[in-house]
């Protein structure tokens, strides 16, 4: 029989390498979408996850990704369950996560932005050129989660997370 922490510590091994169906270059974990392994009232276990924004589009989807990774690696008797409370805060965006949005074009905010207001005063760098001489294009990117983007210095587009 195996351990509860070897089941948590599997059970997180499997999520980390659950991608976005919206980003696949980053995780689930990554994005602070999963919080983790819970234990229920009734002894069993459940993963618990909260979108980026209630009505995200992915929610459904990102569910039966880790359903499916769950029922593939053997943890077919782990729940998932969704929570939406808290909301998710794009403060929950690992570090590591933060880098792989970069490398990806994407202009995470920085840690603490979500805190500090929705529209904060300073504009995101380019994560193609660093460059913060940049502007919004439209308050709705690729993503209802995300704005759009342009660089003034290399005049590439890019998605930026919404501070939330």
């Amino acid at each position: 029989m195996i351990s509860d922490a070897e089941l948590v510590a599997g059970v997180g091994a499997v999520l980390a390498s659950v991608p976005d169906p919206e980003i696949p270059a980053v995780t689930v974990v990554d994005l602070g979408i999963s919080r983790g392994v819970r234990r229920r009232p009734d002894g069993s276990y459940a993963v618990v996850l909260t979108p980026t924004y209630t009505g995200c589009p992915a929610t459904l989807a990102i569910e039966a990704s880790v359903r499916s990774a769950l029922d593939a690696a053997g943890y077919g008797q782990v729940a998932v369950v969704t929570e939406l409370s808290p909301a998710w805060t794009t403060d929950w965006i690992t570090d590591e996560g933060r880098e792989k949005l970069r490398a990806y074009g994407i202009a995470p905010p920085e840690r603490g932005a979500a805190a500090a207001s929705l529209r904060p005063e300073v504009p995101p760098a380019c994560p193609q050129c660093r460059s913060l001489n940049t502007q919004e294009v439209s308050r709705f990117g690729s993503t209802p989660c995300k704005s759009l983007w342009r660089c003034l210095g290399c005049a590439e587009p890019f998605d930026r997370f919404k501070c939330l």
